[in-house]
């Protein structure tokens, strides 16, 4: 089974706006709401590539209730902690000449609503994923993925890490499958400034030396690499298509990468599943559809099948 924690989910407001001028009264031209946070986006897009998962995590307060709803619509299973105080977040993303974001603080986490969470990770078995994504809500230890992993290792989980700065740095002693940075995010962990996918793999392979069995760097439109435990590169160019939408592209690469390997068995397959599933979120009005991963996967790699 495959769980996913988003620790401080949202109510994603989508706005349109043709032309939008800060400091001015602006009206949409087309609205969606949808339930959000990158641990849910890897369930969402795991159940429409046809694999269930169970999405964890805390919610609170009516935009919690709404969550709970929209994803018992979309058939996802869960699993969430109601917090006694707050609200979960909405967070307001603003498409018109150029993409604009406002996002929410969110409910703090009490000592208590911690310790089931991880009561309920207490109950993964051998060969389960653990998808960990996303930031940490304030009141909670900045520590937690790694604690997180230090309480459950031994245990023969795959788990994955879908963070930036210290909260990635941290957990590479503690051997996570995988890690998956962006480039801008890897090149912010060495200083440096990544422009092409030999750049990438390089210091992916750095990530692998400091612990991550498996490295997947998103690069947008520049493509993707792959710094494989079984010591191979995967490397390559972005699908062709109309880049929509970039929210949720990264969580979608990583549910395809499951996706893949629980296919599979085969990091070259899962790699390149991950990437058409990141294009195909990318190049749609919210995430991927099964059928459109497939047609960019039989277009971009013709010599493989899945």
């Amino acid at each position: 089974m495959v769980y996913t924690v988003t620790m401080n989910p949202s109510l994603d407001y989508i706005v349109s706006v043709d032309g939008f001028l800060a400091g001015s009264v602006n009206r949409t031209c087309a609205e969606h709401i949808f339930a959000g946070g990158k641990g849910i986006n890897v369930s969402m897009v795991l159940k429409n590539l046809g694999y269930e998962s169970i999405a964890l995590g805390f919610l609170a307060g009516f935009t919690g209730e709404k969550i709970a709803e929209l994803l018992k619509q979309d058939g996802i299973r869960q699993d969430f902690i109601m917090l006694p105080e707050g609200f979960s977040r909405i967070n307001v993303k603003i498409r018109s000449d150029e993409e604009s974001e406002i996002n929410g603080k969110g409910p703090v986490p009490d000592g208590a609503s911690a310790e089931k969470l991880y009561r309920k990770l207490d109950q993964l078995k051998a060969g389960d994923f653990l998808v960990l994504a996303g930031s940490i809500p304030a009141g909670m230890q900045p520590s937690a993925y790694t604690d997180i992993m230090h309480r459950l290792k031994g245990r023969g989980l795959h788990i994955v890490v879908d963070a930036s700065g210290s909260l990635l740095r941290d957990v590479l002693p503690c051997h996570p499958f995988l890690v998956k940075p962006n480039h801008e995010e890897l090149g912010e962990l060495f200083g440096a400034r990544i422009s092409t996918r030999r750049e990438a793999a390089g210091y992916a392979q750095e990530l692998r030396k400091q612990g991550a069995d498996n490295v997947l760097v998103s690069m947008a439109g520049m493509g993707a690499v792959l710094a494989a435990e079984d010591g191979c590169i995967y490397e390559s160019e972005a699908p062709k298509g109309h880049l929509r939408n970039s929210v949720g592209a990264g969580d979608s690469m990583v549910a395809g990468f499951i996706a893949g390997f629980l296919e599979s068995g085969d990091y070259r397959t899962a790699f390149r599943l991950g990437l058409c599933t990141g294009s195909a979120s990318a190049f749609s009005e919210h995430l991927a559809a099964r059928e459109d991963v497939l047609s960019l996967f039989r277009a971009q790699f013709s010599d493989s099948a899945i």
